[in-house]
């Protein structure tokens, strides 16, 4: 399993992380900010636990954010 990262009230909604994984992220039409679908809130973070296959495009997502707010890691 990975686990994603996201802290949300930094997005500037840029989209780049819809372009490349629209299945777990959208954009608000309440304020214009990228959402993690599915994902728990935790204090300031939404996290998510999704399969292994999913790394590869969830790590482009991370690398495409301009703001740098969403992590992934490979669980343990």
């Amino acid at each position: 399993m990975i686990k994603i990262a996201f802290l949300r009230r930094k997005c500037i909604g840029c989209n780049a992380c819809v372009e490349v994984a629209p299945e777990h992220w959208v954009i608000s039409k309440k304020d214009g900010k990228s959402y993690l679908r599915k994902s728990v809130k935790k204090g300031d973070y939404y996290l998510l636990e999704l399969p292994d296959w999913e790394h590869e495009r969830q790590t482009k997502a991370a690398e495409l954010c301009p703001v740098r707010i969403i992590r992934v890691e490979r669980g343990r």
